[in-house]
């Protein structure tokens, strides 16, 4: 076993040099920084230390849910990432089939008209929200005016959120999806598009018969990651477009913004900690069972 992986070693150490900063990267930033989730398990105090601090087990767990909030936020936060899983797909996948069917010479507008949004901060896009629904001068209530409508007060009513959340989610992150199922269908081979024209194949025969399928491994990839990231919120998404009112937290708060404001206020590390970690292994199982559940349904879609 040692000698197979050695000999593997030795006929790709070009790329294993390569892909050293990378590693390390992912080593210091990400795998001992875990030696901290033992934190979670006890009450720490700054003049102690980690390991001087007293164990208290799963005590730090107890606040998040015994809280009258921890149902609320982890149903927004499941349905919103549920939302935001399957609409991104669909209109990925359209946005990413419509780019293939655009002349060569206009692709990289529509290109950077898609993915520009993907590159602005979540102030940016929060400043830019405000000016479409500021109560006095927002562009909405101005435009509702204009039609003889009453003004409305979007950052005190709840019930808009919902679509105003996944609204912007979609117009933001849309753009990155589409370009990654755009370069997978630039990878399929045109030679099965040929036949399919002789055959007499319409377009969206070619669509649902070929680029479709071939895509399929691709799309079980992006959503098994996105699964095990479905209790995991976006924390600027949540936190700078409703701008934090309060009266929008029945809408709009999920697990990490309610984490950040109980840290805010309690200044409890421990608590914040077994959140981040409940988070991330339910997030693991997450994928393991969706993983499973593909591998039984086709073997070749599966990771591993």
């Amino acid at each position: 076993m040692l000698q197979r992986e050695w000999k593997h070693f030795k006929r790709n150490q070009e790329l294993f040099v390569m892909s050293l900063p990378a590693i390390l990267y992912k080593l210091i930033f990400n795998y001992l920084p875990m030696l901290g989730l033992v934190i979670a398990f006890k009450q720490y105090r700054y003049d102690l230390g980690i390991w001087g601090s007293e164990w208290i087990g799963f005590k730090n767990f107890e606040f998040f849910f015994k809280s009258d909030n921890a149902f609320t936020v982890t149903r927004n936060t499941i349905l919103y990432n549920m939302s935001f899983i399957l609409l991104t797909l669909v209109f990925a996948l359209t946005f990413a089939i419509l780019l293939n069917e655009i002349p060569r010479k206009w692709i990289k507008l529509h290109q950077t008209t898609l993915f520009l949004p993907y590159f602005l901060s979540w102030v940016v896009v929060g400043y830019i929200v405000f000016g479409f629904l500021d109560h006095k001068n927002g562009f909405m209530n101005v435009m509702l005016q204009s039609l003889g409508d009453q003004p409305i007060k979007w950052y005190e009513q709840a019930k808009y959120w919902p679509f105003i959340i996944i609204l912007t989610q979609i117009w933001k992150g849309v753009g990155f999806s589409t370009l990654i199922y755009y370069a997978g269908i630039l990878s399929i081979d045109s030679s099965y598009y040929e036949a399919a024209k002789i055959d007499g194949a319409s377009k969206w025969q070619m669509i649902r018969k070929i680029t479709i399928p071939l895509l399929t491994p691709l799309i079980v990839i992006l959503l098994i990651v996105a699964i095990g990231n479905i209790f995991r919120a976006d924390f600027g998404l949540f936190y700078f477009i409703p701008n934090d009112t309060s009266f929008l937290y029945n809408a709009t708060d999920v697990i990490d913004t309610f984490v950040y404001r109980s840290l805010r206020v309690v200044g409890d590390v421990g608590m914040s900690t077994a959140i981040g970690l409940y988070q991330s292994v339910v997030g693991f199982i997450l994928v393991l069972l969706s993983n499973w559940i593909i591998k039984k349904i086709n073997s070749d879609n599966a990771l591993w």
